[in-house]
């Protein structure tokens, strides 16, 4: 499998958003990862690019609340997972942002490395609630008074210290603190560590699928790492559809970290999936996405129950 082909874009955020729609809805899930996002980091910029003027004090609303900045530069970011024709591509983005759009597209092809292996070097065990997410260098600082997930460093997503992971942790704590979910599944379970974190907790069967092979064969590794082999089991699956998370009918709570698009296009096969006062905990959406998500949702029937806001990122907690 060739690697990862990422095309990128620097424009405005109507653009960028535009652009990771429209290619969120012509592709599958499984061929393609859409996002948009402020560059809020002037390093992150090229060098040979200006970042607008624009007055501090103009982006505070009422009580204390950051308004939009209009005239911040945003990046559309399109990751393509198979071989794709780069002219197609390109003549796709001049159809939905205009031929300008299309020429100023910048593609790259991202070698596969061990990022997780050089995330984890020196950081400290993150803790979220009742978990803490560590590496093998921080075995022996392992505390007997919490679940302690320990995360092989491997070539999947899912260390625990992305702001997304953190607020499900989070709200998984929450939840269990009154109630016991008996039918979990996690929808794009990277590394596992949700699964783990739930599996450890209440000693239970929880069913995972991701759709990248290698993701589960890291994420089984890290079962056997932490003990729970036989609770935790990934599959290789697109959203739910494999027959081992088909088989157990509706689930009393879904784990979904992925990205805004796909989150929104699993929309009916998450509600399909959730038993009726059941609860999903939604992930890997930046704060932006989230009214049209609770839309989206909501016309299911989900309500909001619970909020969290990290790094950027907002994890949601949704009763069926």
């Amino acid at each position: 499998m060739p690697p990862p082909l990422i095309a990128r874009l620097l424009t405005d955020e109507a653009t960028a958003t535009r652009l990771a729609d429209e290619f969120s809805e012509r592709f599958e899930p499984e061929e393609l990862a859409a996002s948009a996002f402020e560059i809020a980091d002037d390093a992150a910029l090229p060098v040979a690019f200006r970042r607008p003027d624009r007055p501090a004090a103009g982006r505070e609303g009422p009580m204390g609340t950051l308004l939009p900045d209009s005239a911040a530069p945003w990046q559309a970011e399109l990751v393509f997972a198979g071989a794709i024709d780069e002219a197609a591509i390109r003549a796709l983005v001049a159809e939905i942002a205009g031929a300008e759009a299309g020429q100023a597209l910048v593609f790259e092809r991202i070698e596969a490395r061990d990022w997780i292996a050089a995330s984890l070097e020196g950081l400290e065990p993150v803790s979220a609630g009742r978990f803490t997410i560590h590496g093998a260098h921080d075995r022996a600082a392992r505390r007997p008074n919490r679940v302690n997930i320990e995360i092989e460093a491997a070539l999947a997503f899912g260390t625990g210290h992305h702001g997304t992971t953190r607020g499900c942790l989070l709200l998984l704590d929450s939840l269990l603190k009154r109630r016991r979910p008996a039918a979990i599944v996690d929808i794009g379970s990277g590394t596992g560590v949700l699964a783990m974190a739930a599996a450890a907790m209440l000693k239970r069967r929880v069913r995972a699928g991701e759709i990248d092979p290698d993701s589960v064969r890291i994420a089984r590794a890290n079962a056997r790492l932490n003990g729970v082999p036989h609770l935790v089991r990934p599959v290789v699956a697109a959203g739910l559809k494999h027959p081992a998370l088909r088989a157990r009918g509706t689930y009393d709570l879904v784990f979904a970290n992925i990205l805004a698009g796909p989150l929104k296009r699993l929309a009916p096969e998450i509600a399909a999936a959730t038993a009726p006062g059941g609860h999903v905990i939604l992930s890997g959406m930046l704060a932006g996405d989230v009214p049209g998500m609770r839309a989206r949702y909501g016309a299911f029937g989900f309500r909001l129950r619970r909020r969290i806001d990290l790094e950027g990122w907002s994890s949601l907690l949704l009763a069926k």
